[in-house]
């Protein structure tokens, strides 16, 4: 059976930490720049309630991605691994699809680093 104090808790807080910074990252400190990118391609930058929903499936699917991760790995390499699966995949595809401002990426960098590895601290933490 699942342990809720070793697998639940430690995805279900992770999540909330990914989600908490995904919203202050995109919606306060960098929207600007994903606004102005997409005005000056023809678009709108996609901020329904929606858009939300899938951004918070991707929030629990990401801390269920680190929790597997860290089985096997430290909590470095776990940090650093998901941070690559989850950040820089995603900017590879957003950039190939001509719909990544760049500059974002001198804040968003740091700021997804410290977010994997904080959701891998509380996943090492939480599941010990």
């Amino acid at each position: 059976m699942i342990s809720f104090k070793k697998t639940i808790l430690p995805i279900l807080l992770a999540t909330i930490w990914i989600s908490v910074s995904e919203f202050v990252r995109n919606e306060l400190l960098l929207k600007t720049y994903w606004v102005e990118h997409y005005e000056k391609l023809g678009l709108v930058f996609p901020s329904e309630p929606v858009n939300g929903a899938v951004w918070g499936l991707w929030s629990l699917l990401f801390a269920v991605a680190i929790f597997i991760i860290a089985k096997q790995f430290t909590l470095i390499q776990t940090s650093l691994l998901a941070w690559l699966v989850g950040f820089v995949l995603m900017w590879v595809v957003l950039g190939n699809m001509g719909v990544l401002p760049y500059k974002l990426l001198i804040a968003a960098v740091p700021l997804s680093l410290l977010e994997a590895y904080f959701a891998a601290f509380i996943i090492f933490k939480l599941r010990s």
